[in-house]
């Protein structure tokens, strides 16, 4: 009785969604560039994705321009002039923009060419470079006796 009263109460509180879209191909339109859109606050996700209010108010502010017949362009390029590269999801291969693309990369052949200069250093190395750890020795002298 208890979890249909329960029940009851939660359907009270329900409401009816609101239509996506007065336009669907609006909609479409503004999704698509939503999504080449970084979301300021969450930095992770495209103002398609976050619930953020500044997300949903830069989805609102591009259904607008568009309704006002503005290109895709022109709003991409409205967003890049107020927030800078930054806001693009994938930002443009460019000089301030050269670490972010290929930072990664250079990072990981560095790694790699480090790694392997050591690995042959030691390679070099006779076994009587190599000393035992204390602990292990105290431990092999103890099981000895």
């Amino acid at each position: 009785m208890f979890a249909l009263l329960m029940l009851v109460s939660f359907a009270a509180f329900a409401r009816e969604a609101p239509p996506a879209a007065e336009d669907p191909v609006l909609e479409k339109r503004m999704l698509r560039i939503a999504a080449e859109l970084r979301c300021l606050v969450c930095q992770n996700q495209t103002i398609a994705d976050s619930n953020a209010d500044l997300a949903v108010d830069l989805r609102e502010q591009v259904r607008r321009m568009l309704k006002q017949g503005q290109s895709e362009e022109q709003i991409v390029r409205y967003m890049t002039d107020r927030y800078g590269d930054f806001v693009l999801y994938r930002p443009p291969v460019k000089g301030s923009t050269l670490l972010l693309w290929f930072g990664p990369a250079v990072l990981l052949v560095g790694g790699l060419a480090v790694l392997i200069i050591v690995l042959r250093r030691r390679n070099r190395l006779s076994d009587d470079r190599f000393e035992p750890d204390e602990p292990e020795a105290a431990a092999d002298e103890g099981a000895a006796r």
